[in-house]
């Protein structure tokens, strides 16, 4: 009985979730309200405050079933990063990582849409934008690292700021993932992106 109630709480919190990113997508995320959300889901506001404490712990919930599989992803292209044998060719890698997955992921194109398009940051989301902050930051200077390996293996200039360098790559990414997520039928997520991402690399060799 136990592990059977534990196992519809689990399916309360995912039919929650579902909800959350549908009236998300549908009036952005400021307009929404617990209500509406619960009003989608079919329960009550109580069961909501039961699983969440407020509106951004459930925007988190809702980002983290997607975007963990993706930090793993990161994870582990950071540790190969160590032994590869060409730090340009892995940051190419770790550039292009991010426009895989959101192509090849619907779940995540879903999500993506609502935090670039239907997200305003208002106080409210503060911890949203703080969560969002640190992973920008995470995933800038694991790019910066493996552009120090790229210099001290004489790829490129030594005088090349790798923080900088890895900043404008990320812009780069971010921009591309944040223009195809407005309208994914403009182009090829995955040819430009290699394209871009390629062309970007190239200025930065020595």
């Amino acid at each position: 009985m136990a592990r059977r109630t534990k196992a519809d709480a689990q399916d309360t919190r995912h039919q929650i979730l579902d909800a959350a990113e549908a009236v998300f997508r549908a009036r952005g995320v400021a307009r929404t309200s617990l209500q509406d959300i619960a009003a989608q889901a079919g329960v009550t506001r109580g069961a909501i405050y039961w699983h969440f404490k407020d509106k951004a712990e459930i925007f988190m919930a809702m980002m983290d079933r997607v975007l963990l599989p993706c930090e793993m992803s990161l994870d582990a292209a950071k540790a190969e990063a160590l032994q590869h044998p060409d730090p340009l060719a892995h940051l190419a890698d770790m550039a292009l990582l991010p426009l895989r997955e959101l192509t090849g992921n619907p779940d995540l194109q879903r999500v993506f849409h609502i935090a670039m398009h239907a997200t305003e940051y208002t106080d409210e989301l503060a911890p949203v934008r703080e969560r969002h902050l640190e992973s920008i930051l995470r995933y800038q200077k694991a790019l910066a690292r493996v552009i120090d390996m790229a210099r001290e293996r004489g790829q490129v200039p030594a005088g090349l700021p790798a923080a900088e360098a890895a900043t404008g790559l990320f812009a780069l990414v971010d921009g591309l993932m944040h223009n195809w997520t407005m309208a994914p039928d403009q182009f090829d997520l995955g040819q430009v992106g290699q394209v871009a991402v390629q062309a970007y690399i190239a200025g930065l060799r020595a």
